[in-house]
């Protein structure tokens, strides 16, 4: 019979604790041959270097390779378990053992070769600065102020996943899968982190989120509204807004021919903010802070009686122009709500590491059931990570109802 060992652990006490954790996180498997594959696969993503397909993962953690290599795939892209538990638990984990600082959304992009992997298509990125052939996933990330913990995920479908049959079959694409705007996949993953916490989404703790490309953000401020978070959000500088106090416009000295109805939300703060720039310090790795001057004005939506902060960094009229960013957080100091904004920016570098570390980017596979699979993995390698960093592991964790 086949050894599958664990490999790679730099203390003994190590494959006991990758092990419990396991348990903890995949205890709603009904198989033990899953839970232990599970496991393996866990323990691969923590211990082989590089690539980590699944051949390099079968051979980190087995002394047959070859037989561990097809039951690791069979049990990310075949097997039919359900991913939705595993995330749960995660999320309790970190609300158990991490301040909540915010609720970060990130972007990931995956590049892919062939036209039939589910969610597949092309794209301008700008990071690449060409268009590629991908998949876009949407994760959220619980904020610590010292770490980024991924817990949920969506993967965005184009619509022409909507209507391609033959596609969605070979994929394995559920029929609740759709094309969906943006603005409703993360008021999705807001309600699934919400309802998996044990007392909900605290309503201190704001969502952050980076959606400038995306012109109908309004449903989002307004779905984040109705479930009472509050939120820091990037918008785009072409959003329309309105002053919270319609004297604002005729108040600001050279104003006087200023448009009274909406306009753009930097053109608003370029021409009708009332206070100068403030200086604000934020911390940078180091030890260094960064200087930089914000500006900010309360407005509203055209159409809501809400009143909005509206900030953005004041630069040179010819360097790169900053984000404009929004939130509910109208009483916040304006250092505070610089620093939330900074979350998004922590968000990018926990991706990287995820990407550099932790095999994001290393699914072979083509199916829906197994991104989600191998999603949830690497969320868990992470989470155990920074659990055990955190000296999590010095006493039991807790086993889940």
């Amino acid at each position: 019979m086949a050894e599958h060992r664990m490999a790679g652990a730099a203390d003994p006490g190590h494959d006991t604790r990758v092990f419990h954790f396991a348990d903890s996180v995949f205890a709603h498997l009904p198989r033990a041959d899953q839970r232990r594959w599970a496991q393996l696969y866990l323990q691969g993503l923590l211990t082989t270097p590089g690539r980590k397909s699944i051949r390099r993962l079968a051979a980190a953690v087995s002394t047959a390779p070859a037989t561990a290599s097809q039951s690791l795939h069979q049990f990310i892209s075949a097997s039919p378990w359900d991913w939705v538990p595993a995330r749960q638990e995660l999320i309790r984990l970190t609300g158990d053992h991490f301040p909540l600082r915010a609720l970060t959304i990130g972007t990931v992009v995956l590049p892919k070769r062939g036209e039939h992997t589910c969610g597949v298509h092309r794209r301008f990125v700008p990071a690449a600065g060409r268009t590629i052939s991908c998949q876009v996933g949407l994760g959220a990330f619980v904020t610590t102020g010292d770490e980024d913990l991924p817990v949920e995920w969506r993967l965005l479908l184009p619509e022409q996943w909507n209507e391609d049959a033959k596609l969605r079959e070979r994929a394995r694409v559920p029929d609740s899968a759709r094309h969906r705007p943006v603005w409703e996949h993360v008021l999705d993953l807001v309600d699934s982190v919400s309802d998996a916490l044990p007392r909900r989404l605290p309503a201190h703790v704001p969502v952050v989120a980076d959606l400038s490309e995306h012109l109908d953000v309004g449903r989002l401020l307004a779905g984040l509204d109705r479930r009472g978070h509050d939120f820091v959000v990037a918008v785009p500088a072409a959003l329309p807004v309105l002053p919270a106090d319609s004297r604002v416009s005729r108040a600001v000295p050279g104003a006087a021919d200023a448009p009274l109805g909406p306009v753009g939300a930097r053109q608003f703060l370029q021409h009708h903010h009332v206070l100068p720039p403030r200086a604000v310090t934020l911390a940078a790795p180091g030890g260094r802070g960064r200087q930089l001057r914000v500006v900010s004005e309360l407005v509203r939506l055209p159409g809501s009686c809400r009143t909005y902060r509206l900030f953005t960094e004041w630069r040179p009229a010819d360097s790169r122009a900053p984000r404009v960013w929004i939130t509910s957080l109208t009483g916040r100091r304006v250092e505070q709500l610089t620093t939330l904004a900074q979350a998004q920016a922590g968000t990018c570098l926990t991706v990287s590491a995820l990407e550099r570390d932790y095999g994001l980017l290393d699914f072979e596979g083509r199916s829906f059931p197994g991104w989600h699979h191998h999603m949830t993995l690497v969320s868990a390698a992470h989470v155990y990570d920074r659990l055990l960093h955190a000296g999590a592991f010095d006493e039991r964790l807790p086993q889940s109802a």
